[in-house]
């Protein structure tokens, strides 16, 4: 996945209790190949260890890669490319479509198995609409200029994170696509797939809807599940319920014959000092237990006996992402050792999961979940803020540029959020510069929509922040969130404030056995 965000909302199976699986069944289980580090082997090593030493049969890289590319000419391991976001507005235009397949697909295909272009990675988490608006005509000018030059072997889709559904999308029954985007966006979306016979990309992290009182349901592990009035199915774990969210969505457009790809998820095994469900062992269980769960054929309560084709994130730690959560998604080293071992290693049983030391966190762009800690906005003449517990709060990234900030307040401020407090004489009119407008009217969208993290995100200017960045008179806005508990027949059932996200944004709510 490229840079930061990562939604709120749902997971899979579970991995035994001491760790233990023999692999001797096929499937189909990738993994996503990001190289944001300054220590990993090169891409000819990579190539031969999964050819030889795992089962992974496909991997997704972030860009079109030439040495990557090479390395797996004649593995049979499938690649899916990228093209990155910047480039997606010049793509629909079918001559530079052309001209893309010319540079990145024809020197490599056949030799090296491409199965699929991703064009771009989440564009409408991030909000931008010159690139939403291209994303489709760049998707239908690449698979036009794929089918002249007669292959018809490669699909054309892009990621989407969850944040495409409505905020406070109740149970998966309720899931629908964000107003707006619904009919204008997903249904001409949706219509390519169809019609080019290709997936639907979606990337759900049930680590970020996560809290302790849900981790059970999140990892797959025992628990009473949590009952659809609508549809009268119980669901026993978080990945389920986002898949059928995503499901729902697409059959109210008229579109639940498109197949749905899972193109990103995975759990960090070192977290921030604010993710303490970040552990080796929780890890494990959540990619032992998906790679199960995707594989058993079960599918899901409204998916039923299907397999899905799903990318693990990541196959490294990457020492160069900007927090340490983001440097820790790694099933590998880049020395090849497992962090843990969810049972891909060929002709071994996997051992007891191993605890790693997270590289010191450095500057650089990341590749793949979105989420970090910021340092706060550079608000002149603020007190310094101090930590609130379990509050999140969306201010800038710190390399955010002005030119990127004005966009996020022209956004936000023709979306319907109040933008007064801004305004000359406001409470947060001072300090009057772009970034610190910015923070307030980016938190003020935030809370508004979720709050899950992919409205945070901004075109990956924005980082959701546990410290408060109010200052003075000019108080930032924070949607407390409430918890009521119940008890009934054994199985979990919960209720949150506006009913925000009984599946989706579990992040909002409590869960009882």
């Amino acid at each position: 996945m490229e840079p930061p965000l990562k939604l709120s909302v749902l997971p899979l199976l579970l991995f035994t209790a001491c760790h233990v699986i023999l692999l001797t069944t096929a499937y189909s289980i990738g993994v996503n190949y990001g190289t944001i580090s300054d220590n990993l082997p090169p891409p000819s090593k990579v190539a031969a260890f999964l050819k030889t030493k795992t089962t992974i049969d496909r991997v997704k890289i972030f860009d079109a890669n030439p040495d990557i590319l090479r390395a797996f000419a004649g593995t049979n391991i499938a690649v899916t490319v990228t093209v990155g976001n910047g480039d997606v507005p010049a793509l629909a235009k079918l001559s530079a479509a052309q001209s893309w397949v010319a540079d990145n697909i024809l020197p490599f295909h056949p030799r090296t198995t491409i199965n699929r272009i991703a064009v771009g990675n989440e564009i409408l988490a991030t909000s931008d609409k010159d690139l939403i608006a291209h994303l489709l005509p760049a998707m239908k000018s690449l698979h036009s200029a794929l089918e002249l030059v007669n292959i018809s072997s490669i699909q054309v889709g892009t990621p989407n994170s969850l944040g495409i559904l409505a905020p406070n999308t109740g149970p998966p029954s309720e899931g629908r696509f964000r107003t707006g985007y619904d009919r204008v966006v997903f249904t001409p979306m949706l219509d390519f797939h169809r019609q080019t016979k290709s997936p639907f990309l979606i990337n759900p992290y049930p680590f970020f809807g996560s809290v302790p009182e849900t981790l059970n349901y999140a990892l797959f592990k025992p628990n009473g599940g949590v009952f659809d009035n609508a549809t009268g199915m119980n669901y026993t774990n978080m990945f389920d319920a986002q898949m059928d969210a995503v499901y729902t969505a697409m059959k109210k457009v008229g579109y639940e014959d498109v197949d749905v790809v899972v193109a990103e998820t995975g759990w960090p095994s070192v977290g921030d000092p604010t993710q303490p469900d970040a552990t080796v062992d929780n890890a494990a269980s959540y990619n032992g237990n998906l790679i199960k769960h995707v594989s058993s054929g079960k599918g899901t309560p409204l998916m039923p006996n299907r397999t899905f084709e799903t990318y693990i994130f990541a196959l490294f730690n990457e020492n160069l992402k900007p927090s340490k959560s983001e440097q820790n998604y790694g099933l590998f080293k880049p020395d090849f050792n497992p962090v843990y071992d969810v049972g891909i290693l060929r002709n071994q049983q996997a051992a007891a999961p191993k605890s790693s030391v997270a590289a010191a966190p450095k500057s650089g762009v990341a590749a793949g979940p979105k989420s970090g800690v910021s340092e706060g906005p550079t608000s002149g003449g603020a007190q310094a803020p101090s930590p609130s517990a379990g509050k999140r709060w969306c201010v800038p990234r710190s390399d955010a540029s002005d030119a990127a900030l004005q966009k996020n307040i022209d956004f936000v401020c023709s979306s319907g959020v109040d933008c007064k407090p801004i305004q000359g004489g406001g409470p947060c009119f001072q300090p009057n510069t772009v970034k610190s407008h910015a923070a307030y009217v980016m938190n003020a969208y935030y809370q508004a929509n979720g709050p899950q993290d992919s409205n945070c995100d901004f075109k990956h200017t924005g980082v959701v922040t546990t410290t408060d960045p109010s200052y003075d008179a000019c108080t930032y806005p924070y949607k407390a969130e409430k918890s009521e508990k119940t008890v009934a027949g054994g199985s979990i059932k919960m209720k949150c404030d506006r009913m925000a996200g009984v599946f989706m944004i579990l992040a909002s709510c409590i869960v009882l056995i």
